[in-house]
C-alpha cells in the first residue's frame, strides 16, 4: 500500500491537493493511468449495484484524436480535490453524477477527462433538448425501412435471411450503447439535462436502477431469432442481443450536466450524486492554455489570463473557451497587439457576457 500511496502523492504533486488520496482511482491530473494499474485497483461494486449482463463485449473503440482536439495535450492539470472525490465516489457507488455550474466551467469536459485518464474508450454523448425522450437515448427502430425492404423482396418482414435481419433496423442510442455489457464501464455524457421535458428525469429512474431495458420489437421475434445483432452508437460497430434485452455488467460512468435552469424531482436526485463546478481560477486557466498551446504561457498570454479574470469579475459570466479564443488570436498572429485601443475593443467583443445585463 505504501508504494500505491507514493504513486498517488507523486501524481498529485504541485496540484494543490493535500490529504489521503489513496482511494482515488481517477486522479484528475490529466495523465492517463497505466491500464494494468487501473485494472488492479478498480473497485468492486456495492452488492445492490452489481449487474449480471454478459458475456462482456470487446473493449470500446478509442478516439484519441477527438479527445486531444477537445481537451488539448495530456499535460498535468490543476486538481480540485472536491471534484475528484465526487467522481471517485460515483465510480465506487455506480451512481450517476449530476454536475451543475455556470456555462463554460468545464462540466461537459469532465466526462472526456475521465474517459481519457482511465483509458475507458470513446465517451458517449447524449445531448438533451425539450423534445428528447427516453426512447431517443435507448434505441431507434426503423419499422418503415424494414417494411419497405420486405416489400421490395416480396417476402415477409420476419424473413431471417440476408437484409431481412431485424437487427439491421435497430440502432442503439448513446444510453443503450453505454448499457451494453463490458468488463469496465463506458463513460456517458448526458448533456444539459435541465433542458429536457419534465418527464425525462423520472423516466430515467428505472433504467438507472435496473442497469438495462427491453426492446419490445426484438422480444416479439425471439422465438425465431433469439440472438440479434444490432447497430450501436459507436460508428461502424454492432453488438449481439439475446431475447431483446440490453443489460450492463459494469454500470456506466454517467455524467449529467445542468446549467441550473430547473429543479429536479427528489426521487431522481436520490439516485444521483451531485457536484457543483466553480469557475476556473488562475492556475487552472494557465494549465488549460498549456494543454491547447504548447509549450505553454508566456508574458503575453499570462497578461491575457489576468485581464480575463478582471473582465469576468467586472462583466459577469465568461467561459474559459472565450479566453482560448483570445489566446489564439494572439499566438496565431491573426491580430497584432500594436494598437492597444483596437485590441481592447476586440477583447470586449470576444469576451461578451453569457448572461444578459440586469
Amino acid at each position: 500500500m505504501s508504494g500505491e500511496g507514493e504513486s498517488d502523492a507523486s501524481a498529485a504533486a504541485g496540484t494543490g491537493v493535500s490529504g489521503d488520496t489513496r482511494w482515488w482511482i481517477f486522479q484528475g491530473t490529466g495523465i492517463p493511468l497505466d491500464a494494468d494499474e487501473r485494472d488492479r485497483r478498480w473497485p468492486a461494486p456495492p452488492r445492490w449495484r452489481d449487474f449480471d449482463g454478459g458475456p462482456d463485449l470487446a473493449p470500446p473503440p478509442l478516439d484519441s484524436a477527438d479527445l486531444d482536439r477537445r481537451l488539448g495535450a495530456t499535460v498535468p492539470q490543476w486538481v480540485d480535490a472536491d471534484e475528484v472525490s465526487m467522481v471517485n465516489a460515483a465510480i465506487y457507488l455506480r451512481r450517476p453524477l449530476l454536475v451543475t455550474g455556470a456555462p463554460g466551467t468545464g462540466k461537459s469536459s469532465l466526462a472526456l477527462r475521465i474517459a481519457r485518464e482511465l483509458r475507458l474508450g470513446r465517451p458517449l454523448r447524449w445531448p438533451i433538448t425539450s423534445r428528447t425522450t427516453l426512447r431517443n437515448g435507448e434505441y431507434e427502430y426503423d419499422a418503415i425501412g424494414r417494411a419497405q425492404a420486405a416489400a421490395s423482396r416480396r417476402s415477409g418482414p420476419d424473413d431471417a435471411g440476408g437484409e431481412g435481419q431485424i437487427g439491421d433496423y435497430v440502432h442503439l442510442g448513446p444510453l443503450g450503447t453505454a448499457l451494453l455489457p463490458h468488463r469496465l464501464p463506458r463513460v456517458l455524457l448526458i448533456d444539459e439535462i435541465d433542458k429536457s421535458d419534465i418527464d425525462l428525469p423520472n423516466d430515467l429512474l428505472n433504467i438507472f436502477e435496473d442497469g438495462g431495458f427491453v426492446i419490445p420489437e426484438l422480444v416479439r421475434v425471439r422465438d425465431r431469432q433469439r440472438e440479434v445483432v444490432v447497430h450501436t452508437a459507436d460508428p461502424g460497430r454492432t453488438a449481439p442481443l439475446r431475447d431483446g434485452i440490453v443489460q450492463c455488467h459494469a454500470f456506466p460512468i454517467v455524467i449529467m450536466t445542468s446549467n441550473g435552469e430547473r429543479e429536479f424531482p427528489a426521487p431522481f436526485l436520490r439516485r444521483c450524486l451531485r457536484l457543483r463546478i466553480t469557475e476556473p481560477n488562475e492556475a487552472k486557466l494557465v494549465r488549460m492554455i498549456a494543454a491547447h498551446f504548447p509549450p505553454g504561457t508566456d508574458e503575453t498570454t499570462r497578461e491575457l489570463v489576468t485581464d480575463f479574470l478582471l473582465a469576468r469579475e467586472e462583466r459577469g459570466d465568461l467561459a474559459a473557451d472565450q479566453l482560448l479564443n483570445a489566446v489564439h488570436l494572439v499566438t496565431s498572429g491573426a491580430f497584432q497587439l500594436g494598437d492597444r485601443d483596437a485590441w481592447q475593443s476586440l477583447l470586449r467583443a470576444v469576451w461578451h457576457p453569457l448572461t444578459p445585463a440586469p
